[in-house]
């Protein structure tokens, strides 16, 4: 009688990319899906607010804050990760930043102050990696 094994991803092993490039300090990221139906359903990435104003998110934050006209777009990929092994990988084409919205600060608190940023995007694409 032969074992069936199941295999299936834990939720805090990612990795996310805008153009490429790894972004650091990432929490959670919400509205993965497979393909899109509706211009409406975002992306949306929490990640601790960094100092950095050089690092690839913080950019693109001041882009858009400075666009005059369309907002500036990026590519973003999350890529789930087995074991340290990447598995599968959703990239967001054209996506743009809707908002960005901040934790509460509270003296009573020692959390990381969180960002969250909402993201609409023209094409979403899936890959199996392994």
């Amino acid at each position: 009688m032969s074992e069936q094994v199941v295999d299936s991803l834990v939720a805090n092993e990612f990795a996310v990319e805008l153009d490429g490039t790894p972004v650091a300090g990432v929490f959670r990221v919400s509205g993965l899906t497979l393909f899109k139906t509706t211009v409406d359903t975002p992306l949306v990435i929490t990640k601790m607010v960094q100092r950095d104003p050089n690092s690839s998110f913080n950019k693109w934050l001041k882009d858009t804050l400075n666009a005059v006209g369309k907002a500036p777009t990026r590519t973003i990929s999350v890529i789930a990760v087995d074991d340290g092994v990447p598995t599968r990988k959703w990239v967001y084409s054209d996506a743009h930043v809707q908002s960005v919205t901040y934790s509460d600060f509270d003296t009573a608190s020692s959390e990381m102050v969180e960002e969250r940023i909402v993201l609409h995007y023209g094409s979403v694409t899936h890959e199996w990696l392994a």
